[in-house]
């Protein structure tokens, strides 16, 4: 049993935590009396093996005749898929260089691609980081003020000059991050190293192409990193105290869709019924977040800021120790998760078995270190961590000092 194999350090850890929930009456919001509170659900679906094809009808929709579509180099250089879009579109301008960990850079040179172009729209097409890239192209091809003065801080949103934003239409390849149904994106700041989010509730692509035949060439690893991300998402919704009953029912499902058919997506690439529903896992669990995220996401965009580790990876790794850190705050909740499961053991331990058990069946790393991170690392990460916009829905507080044992236990695995 995981529990009875952590370190003393994370024992400790562990009752300093439940000492901090009971001190600050911390319960899950799904029990408390609700407060008054304003829900935003998703946006136009085409969900379907072949739907590319109605790319086109998609952007016409929206009024869009002049799209540039924004891609990375790996999916450009993945055999004919970018050019079989573009087909579709009937030719188009194709920005294709944006990193794995998207930057201002990355942003701005879309944006001059965008404008050079006489373009009148975005097509965000790829992974996560490809589809942020290009939502923040969209938001910043009419502004006057630079990208992270739209920072999600305060009412910093309120700075965007709306009718200064192109529209959108969204299209993954990967399974995992959901960024197809955000109204965000991350983007890492090179002067310190962090990544920031990016918000605007305008930045939510008004159309979105799921066709799971896109997803059907990612290779073994590609698909576990990004497929465990979206469980992630799922999870970190269950344990936000924020409450929000529809995204609850949304993190189960889309928690229950992972654990059916991610370990056959990556053992099959082609078998399009796991792909299909891979595919709808990953928007179920960026729908459900817009109930916050919290430590796993912390210490993951912390990570990825300074080391540049790849985020599915780096937060399957830190899943089952941020779990073990909130026992106090969710066991209730996770006891529920279990039972939806149908695991054998039905608590927070039960889930915590199974997260392992997928990880190593997966072939994702046990620890930190094995991605290259190191215990002269931990200062700077537990800094990062506690200041990242997706530590304030944590359902423990996270502090600096809590937050350097625990990664110095995902570290040491």
């Amino acid at each position: 049993v995981f529990q009875q194999a952590l370190p003393s350090m994370l024992q400790a850890l562990a009752r300093r935590a439940r000492a901090s929930a009971s001190r600050r009456g911390l319960r899950h919001a799904a029990c408390e009396t609700p407060q008054p509170v304003g829900w935003n659900y998703p946006t136009s679906i085409r969900f379907g093996p072949g739907r590319i094809a109605e790319i086109g009808v998609a952007c016409s929709e929206l009024g869009i005749t002049r799209p540039l579509l924004v891609t990375d180099p790996g999916i450009l250089n993945a055999g004919t898929i970018v050019a079989d879009a573009v087909e579709c579109l009937g030719g188009c301008p194709v920005y294709g260089t944006v990193r794995g960990n998207p930057t201002e850079a990355d942003v701005d040179g879309g944006v001059s691609a965008f404008i050079a172009n006489d373009c009148d729209g975005v097509v965000a097409f790829g992974g996560g980081s490809a589809m942020d890239a290009a939502k923040c192209v969209a938001l910043m091809s009419g502004q006057t003020r630079p990208l992270f003065d739209f920072e999600d801080r305060e009412d910093w949103c309120d700075r965007v000059d709306v009718a200064g934003m192109a529209p959108c239409v969204a299209v993954p390849t990967t399974a995992g991050t959901g960024s197809e149904v955000g109204r965000a994106a991350v983007v890492t700041d090179e002067r310190d190293h962090t990544k920031k989010i990016i918000f605007h509730a305008n930045m939510l692509p008004g159309r979105v192409i799921l066709d799971p035949e896109l997803t059907s060439k990612l290779p073994p690893d590609v698909t576990a990193w990004t497929g465990v991300d979206a469980l992630s998402h799922c999870l970190e919704a269950l344990a936000s105290p924020v409450y929000h009953p529809m995204a609850l029912g949304v993190a189960l499902e889309g928690t229950r869709l992972v654990k059916d058919y991610l370990e056959r997506a990556v053992a099959d690439g082609s078998d399009l019924e796991a792909r299909s529903q891979m595919m709808v896992a990953s928007t179920l669990g960026a729908t459900a977040f817009q109930k916050g995220l919290g430590g796993m996401h912390a210490l993951t965009h912390a990570a990825g800021g300074l080391l540049n580790t790849q985020h599915g990876q780096t937060v399957a790794v830190v899943m089952p120790y941020v779990l073990e850190f909130n026992r106090p705050a969710v066991a209730d909740t996770f006891a529920a998760v279990a039972r939806y499961l149908d695991l054998r053991d039905q608590s927070l331990t039960g889930v915590v078995d199974w997260v392992l058990e997928l990880r190593e069946r997966v072939g994702i790393p046990h620890s930190l270190s094995a991605l290259g991170v190191s215990d002269d690392d931990v200062p700077t990460l537990a800094r990062m961590s506690v200041a990242d916009p997706s530590a304030g829905t944590n359902p423990i507080p996270l502090v600096a000092e809590d937050v350097s044992d625990l990664l110095r236990t995902c570290i040491a695995g």
